[in-house]
């Protein structure tokens, strides 16, 4: 059997007195699509910011993330990707979409700006931004969310990494949208042939499209398991409830509505 990609291991996360992670173990295959599933603060965005290391340093961290596919930290940009739920705030107001996709190129492969260039509007085009060439110029506040979130999906890729985080990022956006987010990043992932881990608490947005579940209660993962099992036999009575509060999952997913 080959090795996890990434091997989490009795990891708990306090903030004083009160506890975001409990003793949590979690293993993610490589190549596959995991899908975290859970209520407002039940512990899912801190797994991801925990794995990225972007945990404040206030928090007090203990147990232990592997990463035995790399043999080392992964690298921000290079490694691993992050999209967060509200590109408003990751992209840089000040900056032109262009200049923005393209630094995280230039740094991580070596490119030249010219290169960096021409690679950030090929990766617009890919995440379907309209008139590519024109948005290279643009800036945040000139795109709409649907968009912005485009932008920073391109430049969470543009340097080809193996791992990609996307936490909550189709959250604040319509449901149609959501839809559209997540057809493009099963596209991108299956093509650079990408490790995702796609945080959410909607479980009819990502049963559509991931290989396995996840679910956080209250700190603490609950269950995992493929996604047909865990929809059609929950073993815990939250993860029934959580599958009942949610819209008929019977019927065909929107993303599959969306794919054709």
């Amino acid at each position: 059997m080959s090795p996890p990609f990434c091997s989490v291991r009795n990891l708990s996360v306090r903030y004083g007195r009160e506890a975001a992670l409990k003793a949590i173990d979690l293993d993610i295959i490589r190549g596959e699509r995991l899908a975290i599933i859970g209520e407002s603060g039940s512990g899912k965005s801190t797994l991801a910011q925990a794995l990225a290391s972007l945990l404040p340093e206030q928090a007090q961290v203990e147990g232990e993330i592997a990463w035995p596919v790399l043999g080392h930290a992964p690298l921000p940009g290079r490694d691993f990707g992050f999209i967060f739920q509200d590109p408003g705030t990751s992209l840089n107001p000040v900056l032109t979409i262009g200049e923005q996709v393209a630094e995280v190129a230039k740094r991580h492969l070596r490119l030249d700006w010219r290169q960096a260039y021409a690679h950030a509007e090929e990766l617009l085009g890919r995440v379907r931004l309209p008139q590519p060439a024109s948005a290279m110029r643009a800036f945040p506040h000139q795109l709409s969310g649907g968009q912005r979130q485009r932008v920073a999906i391109a430049a969470a890729v543009a340097a080809r990494p193996a791992f990609l985080i996307a936490d909550e990022a189709t959250s604040a956006l319509d449901v149609v949208v959501q839809a559209e987010i997540v057809h493009l990043l099963d596209g991108l992932v299956r093509e650079e042939g990408m490790t995702l881990l796609f945080i959410t608490h909607d479980i009819a947005l990502a049963s559509g499209f991931v290989d396995r579940i996840a679910v956080f209660h209250n700190g603490e993962r609950i269950e995992t398991g493929p996604v047909r099992s865990v929809l059609s036999s929950p073993v815990e009575n939250y993860t029934a409830a959580l599958i009942a509060s949610h819209r008929d999952l019977s019927t065909p997913p929107l993303i599959a509505q969306v794919a054709s």
